[in-house]
């Protein structure tokens, strides 16, 4: 069972007062558990294109998905993550067919607010997610953005085996360990071996070299960071309008202590996805190189709103935003907190 962050033993309040909403991991109902990453994938795609909008509060994956497999109410849910809005839906992947089912489901009176199930063929994928994405949004009453609209058609174009691939690869890259990067990029050379001009497989790659060098995983760290740096502005000539392009690169720039241009392009991947959690971490840790302690204070305190199941590397970087600003009392307590979630840490 995934780690959880220390209960309080009380909600949390409502995060902001934006409509706020979790995507939980849909259900795979294949039947074969090594579909498994392809319904994940689903859901983490529907994530990123809500959180486009910056009209929305969107929980980040991280936290979203440690209710996988766990009996929990959707109440209890919205709760612990602070949200109005729950959406949980199931996929059926058979042959060249697929069927999701999703339903939004407002916390407050458990009641529906919007319902649907969907009857494609395997190719009209990302077209059933973007008809998602546009009902949510038309639920919750918000405009819908014209760049999406566009960005999305260019993504239709994506060959499904390509797709298959990189979702695959992404999930392999989420283990976040030395053994899950290299898998992770075999699959996504394959991706991009079908697709040369798959700007996000490039851009997850480079990332997984990025966590190579600050792990230690690499035989030759600074070749790992090259490459990183090189794939990642691949990535970006190949769509500057793919948000997971700006992050990759600014990962690698803030890595190789370039911080202007690390700035610049955390400052584009939030311009293009206000919500995501990753680009508002990499911006907070700019920051904290940069000693704009308050800034990254505040990056950090809007990283932990989207992502309350945040990860215990974020106390560390909140630990030493506060110990800039000389806030000593609030430095130790965010490090006992960590070691009060791991002990060994």
């Amino acid at each position: 069972e995934p780690a959880i962050r220390p209960k309080t033993g009380a909600p949390l309040p409502l995060a902001t007062a934006k409509p706020s909403i979790a995507v939980l991991a849909f259900d795979n109902l294949g039947g074969d558990t090594d579909q498994e990453y392809f319904s994940d994938g689903i859901s983490e795609d529907i994530i990123t294109d809500l959180s486009k909008f910056a009209e929305l509060h969107v929980i980040a994956r991280n936290s979203s998905f440690v209710y996988k497999d766990r009996v929990v109410s959707i109440p209890e849910i919205a709760a612990e993550l602070g949200v109005r809005y729950v959406l949980e839906g199931s996929v059926r992947k058979a042959g060249n067919r697929v069927r999701i089912n999703a339903q939004l489901i407002d916390s407050t009176t458990g009641g529906h607010v919007w319902a649907d199930r969907f009857d494609r063929d395997l190719t009209d994928i990302f077209a059933v997610q973007d008809e998602v994405t546009r009902e949510i949004i038309l639920a919750l009453k918000l405009e819908l953005i014209t760049g999406v609209e566009a960005r999305s058609s260019r993504r239709r174009t994506i060959d499904i085996e390509a797709y298959n691939l990189f979702l695959r690869g992404r999930e392999k890259s989420w283990i976040h360990s030395k053994g899950g990067n290299i898998e992770a990029r075999n699959l996504l050379q394959s991706a991009i071996d079908i697709e040369p001009q798959y700007a996000a497989a490039h851009a997850r790659s480079a990332f997984t070299h990025v966590l190579d060098y600050v792990n230690g995983w690499a035989d030759d760290p600074d070749q790992s960071l090259q490459t990183a740096a090189e794939m990642a502005q691949r990535s970006v000539e190949i769509d500057e309008e793919e948000k997971e392009t700006h992050f990759a690169l600014s990962a690698a720039c803030l890595w190789n202590r370039e911080l202007d241009r690390a700035l610049l392009e955390a400052e584009r991947c939030l311009s293009l996805e206000p919500n995501s959690a990753e680009g508002i971490m990499v911006f907070a840790h700019v920051h904290i190189f940069a000693g704009n302690a308050d800034k990254a204070l505040e990056s950090i305190n809007t990283y932990m709103r989207l992502d309350p199941h945040y990860p215990d590397i974020a106390l560390q970087f909140l630990a030493e935003a506060h110990i800039s600003l000389g806030q000593f009392e609030e430095a130790l307590a965010a490090l006992k907190n960590r070691l009060l979630r791991d002990p060994s840490s």
